[in-house]
């Protein structure tokens, strides 16, 4: 499979919409748990600028996966620090579509001068885990029971990856 990663169009979010929503349904990795809408989705995508990349993969084509940087908070002091987002489409995962995004909005994250990364992780998802930490990411904290989906509590695993440049 011959993947492209590029910044993300508008034409592209119904096929995000669909990764996204199918995640909301089946897994614990996000905790919206009402499908989104087109219109939601669009806002969403709105708040994505160069200095908060959203990117796709793209195979024959088709939408794959695509991964986010986010301010991590609101606060001015904040603003070196993003939080890091990534969704691939059920039928792709485990074929290398996290890793080539993961490696692109790293890349992107250091060239904006970004200090920190971080991510969330529902816990259980081993293989967010071991994407994460494939690239150098190091359990920081969690937060035991703040989720509740699926009838049951989720703790989220924070991971974060120190890139190293000043303020």
């Amino acid at each position: 499979m011959l993947l492209q990663i590029r910044e993300a169009v508008l034409d592209n979010l119904p096929a995000m919409l669909a990764i996204y929503n199918h995640a909301i349904a089946h897994l614990a990795a996000t905790f919206d748990l009402e499908p989104q809408s087109l219109a939601q989705r669009e806002v969403w995508f709105h708040k994505h600028t160069e200095a908060h990349p959203l990117l796709v993969a793209e195979a024959d084509g088709q939408v794959v996966g695509y991964c986010c940087l986010s301010p991590f908070r609101e606060k001015p002091a904040y603003s070196k620090t993003v939080e890091l987002s990534v969704y691939i489409d059920a039928q792709q995962r485990g074929r290398g579509v996290g890793t080539a995004l993961m490696s692109d909005i790293l890349q992107r994250a250091e060239q904006l001068g970004y200090h920190t990364v971080i991510s969330g992780i529902t816990g259980g998802n081993e293989a967010s885990v071991r994407l994460h930490e494939k690239f150098g990411f190091t359990l920081a904290g969690k937060f035991r029971e703040v989720g509740f989906k699926f009838g049951e509590w989720h703790d989220v695993h924070f991971y974060q990856l120190m890139l190293g440049k000043e303020a």
